[in-house]
């Protein structure tokens, strides 16, 4: 059978390969996206939007409880692990339905199978039904990652458990152990906290969420321990020994190992990219501890091949996949693309309290030798915050003192993975603090302490 050829061939069909080929298909490009097990990806079905809504209902479940704070009765309140699952499910296959409708409405040749680059510009694919070779002058690797296991901390589905196995779980743990305090690691130890699992969680690093800031990070770690979670900082789990219904953790603290009992372990320690039997070493493609690399617009070095998303490396989030996806795709269309910028795209951990970032921390801006300016502003200090019941937050912000550009925003409480757009705006923008200073934010909302934060930093706040 003759080989297909197309303009591009995007292998992966996440959140970067998806849109990568949508955004090709629409500048007129013949596109093919080939994937091996589900449209949508890790992010989709396995990843950010099943979690989130697993944490929506733990959410609910933490504001019933809470009923006799806002003069609501809520006897006898309860929750049902298996629906919970079962609409976490449900929105995940909803949304990977819509995928195939979006490749399909824009013309996108979709082949399911696994993909190897026997050759520059061609692509073997099998299938179900055989060996499909398509070929294609452009070919964009989007594969993805998958969680990293260490030597004798393995999952086995039962004791110990990743990501994937924690959002279809067999039982609802009664003392949990989480291994990392990454954004995967808390949100899952956020959720099952609150369903009243007994949870600590293990750091190797010196404090919790160890990428965003620091004063960030202790907010975190205090809010997380009134809700009664164990946090562990500067620990490593060196061992598990498993019995029936047991592990036992082997936890290495101050030089001394101490041994805690759980009924289940998810490991959180991070993603390896799905970089093997792809034929890329063969190819020339450089390959850094499971990462393609590439330069800032995603080439590889080899003439045609490009990487995005998790495969090309940190920060290993959807929304950078995304935008190189269309970066790329315009890239290759001829059109004036703009590359990706590392420190422009915030973060966003969805745990109870949430926490969002973008740009420099504290830290970080000193170290590149900013003179800075610093403002702050406690959710206490926001009508909306105490009308909502969420008093507890802060919105941390960082300038350059000598131009005003924004470097940076931190915060911590309900609904900054909402308001950490407004800032991530105003950096793409080039925004200075007289810009955001006369800004009119409106009354009452949460983002009225965006803009407080921003005159305290100056000396200008009005509530505080």
């Amino acid at each position: 059978m003759a080989a297909k050829s197309y303009d591009l061939i995007v292998i992966g069909a996440g959140p970067g390969g998806y849109v990568a080929a949508i955004r090709a298909a629409q500048l007129g490009l013949k596109t093919a996206v080939v994937e091996r097990e589900h449209l949508g990806g890790i992010c989709l079905n396995w990843g950010c939007i099943p979690t989130k809504a697993l944490l929506r209902s733990s959410e609910v479940f933490h504001l019933m409880e809470r009923a006799k704070d806002f003069g609501l009765k809520a006897d006898k309140v309860g929750y049902d692990l298996d629906a919970v699952v079962k609409r976490s499910r449900g929105v995940a296959a909803q949304l990977s339905g819509g995928i195939g409708h979006l490749l399909k409405k824009n013309k996108v040749a979709v082949v399911m199978g696994e993909a190897t680059i026997p050759a520059k510009g061609k692509v073997s694919v099998k299938t179900d039904k055989g060996t499909e070779e398509l070929t294609a002058k452009n070919i964009v690797l989007a594969t993805g990652a998958r969680a990293r296991e260490l030597p004798g901390l393995e999952a086995d589905g039962d004791l110990v458990w990743t990501y994937k196995h924690a959002l279809q779980p067999p039982r609802m743990p009664k003392k949990l152990l989480v291994i990392g305090s990454g954004a995967i690691g808390i949100e899952f130890a956020s959720f099952y906290n609150t369903l009243g699992a007994d949870t600590t969680v293990v750091e190797v690093m010196d404090r919790v969420l160890p990428v965003e800031d620091a004063e960030i990070s202790a907010f975190a770690k205090k809010a997380f321990t009134k809700q009664g979670m164990t946090i562990m900082e500067k620990a490593m789990v060196k061992q598990l020994d498993r019995a029936k219904g047991k592990v036992t953790a082997h936890i290495e603290v101050k030089g001394k190992v101490e041994k805690h009992d759980f009924d289940t372990v998810i490991s959180a320690v991070g993603i390896v990219g799905n970089v093997e039997n792809l034929g890329l070493e063969a190819l020339g493609v450089k390959i850094d501890r499971t990462h393609v690399v590439t330069d800032e617009f995603c080439r590889t070095g080899v003439e045609g091949l490009y990487a995005i998303g998790d495969i090309a490396g940190a920060p290993w989030l959807a929304h950078k996949a995304s935008h190189e996806g269309v970066m790329v795709a315009e890239l290759i269309a001829g059109k004036h693309a703009h590359p990706v910028k590392p420190e422009s795209i915030a973060g966003c951990t969805y745990c109870q309290p949430q926490v969002a970032s973008v740009g420099y921390s504290e830290a970080k801006a000193k170290e590149l030798g900013y003179d800075i300016k610093v403002g702050r502003f406690p959710f206490i200090g926001n009508g909306k915050a105490i009308a909502l019941g969420e008093p507890e937050g802060l919105i941390k912000t960082v300038f350059d003192a000598k131009t005003g550009e924004l470097l940076g925003a931190h915060m911590i409480g309900a609904e900054v993975t909402e308001l950490i757009q407004g800032y991530v705006v105003g950096r793409q923008l080039e925004t200075t603090e007289e810009d955001l200073m006369n800004t009119v934010f409106p009354h009452p909302t949460l983002s009225e302490m965006m803009h407080e934060s921003v005159l305290d930093a100056y000396g200008r706040v009005i509530h505080m």
